[in-house]
């Protein structure tokens, strides 16, 4: 213990001035970050720091002094420690962790890589012209291994080539000529390695959402539930006007189709009636005229015997019915005649 408080005195006023600021900043934001600066200027830093001011305070000090506030708060802050590493920067902000790595992400542009440095991924030179003339360059283009001619009076790259893999070192050359060529395979910004909010620590894999498709699986979900819905007949606030539409219509198309003389549907029916009409009239148009006359007689006809047999037929009954006496009577004379034969011969 006194070995410690001894250690604490010789500490200069400056470091503590240092720790105490990393304190009081973690303590008054709702979220902080650590943040990787490796390979970025000075003079990048501060752009970035200017144009984060509104949302967010960027703050570079040294890992041991970061270390030491952290171990200050002690559990308040637990296990952020583990980030610190190598050039590192705190972030503070009351904004969420998900917007703060989105505002970090934007900090981030593409850089030339320097010769020794480590491929972060393939890199690829790819084929098509270039706005070099011939001369020298060409010899450069080759002895840094991207394959190199002339067309057209310009220098052009012959082939799609990687030219270096994912974890290689890049040779000084290739690193000239990739500058040449405007291929910057560096992404410098800052990089998120952690952020702290209210006892959760949320790593990159966790805050890197995609917006759009996030948006969008929202929008596909609702349509489906939506369809489900109509399509179950479930109603709810927001389906009971499609369901009440979907009902005027299929009961709309069922008068129709079932020809019920309603009101509702008598438009319709008319409609229709109207279409069969003219459907009618074109097939008609498009047959023989001697055809069609002789249509028109067999229609005509056949309604003429129609109307000839509704005419007659009340007159056939009455004459039938005025006939029936007659044949009564004769009847009763023919039974008094034998009548009287029967007397006559006792």
């Amino acid at each position: 213990m006194a070995e410690e408080r001894h250690h604490t005195e010789h500490i200069p006023q400056w470091k503590k001035d240092e720790i105490e600021n990393i304190k009081e900043l973690i303590q008054s934001h709702k979220v902080f970050g650590m943040v990787g600066i490796e390979g970025i200027l000075a003079t990048k830093i501060q752009k970035i720091r200017r144009d984060l001011k509104d949302v967010a305070v960027l703050k570079v000090s040294r890992n041991t002094l970061t270390e030491r506030a952290l171990d200050q708060l002690g559990e308040t802050i637990p296990e952020m420690n583990k980030y610190l590493d190598k050039q590192t920067a705190l972030v503070f902000t009351n904004e969420s962790p998900f917007k703060l790595y989105k505002l970090l992400e934007q900090t981030k542009t593409p850089s030339p890589i320097k010769g020794g440095a480590i491929a972060p991924a393939d890199i690829i030179v790819q084929k098509g012209p270039t706005s070099f003339p011939p001369g020298p360059i060409l010899g450069e283009f080759q002895s840094a291994g991207i394959p190199a001619s002339i067309e057209a009076g310009k220098v052009a790259i012959k082939e799609t080539k990687v030219v270096c893999k994912a974890g290689e070192a890049v040779p000084q050359k290739l690193a000239t000529m990739l500058s040449k060529l405007e291929i910057y395979p560096l992404i410098i910004g800052l990089d998120l390695r952690a952020a702290y909010d209210e006892g959760t620590i949320y790593e990159p894999e966790l805050l890197a959402v995609d917006e759009s498709k996030y948006f969008s699986d929202i929008i596909s979900a609702v349509q489906n539930a939506f369809n489900l819905s109509v399509n179950t007949a479930y109603p709810t606030s927001a389906t009971i006007g499609t369901l009440l539409a979907k009902a005027y219509a299929e009961s709309k198309n069922l008068g129709v189709n079932a020809v019920i003389l309603e009101p509702g549907v008598m438009d319709a029916l008319l409609a229709k009636a109207h279409i069969q009409m003219t459907s009618v009239a074109s097939k008609a148009a498009d047959k023989d005229e001697n055809a069609v006359d002789e249509d028109l007689r067999e229609v005509l006809g056949a309604a003429a015997s129609a109307a000839a047999a509704a005419v007659s037929a009340p007159a056939a009954a009455e004459e039938k019915k005025e006939e029936e006496p007659e044949e009564e009577e004769e009847d009763h004379a023919e039974e008094d005649g034998m009548a009287g034969l029967g007397a006559l011969f006792g």
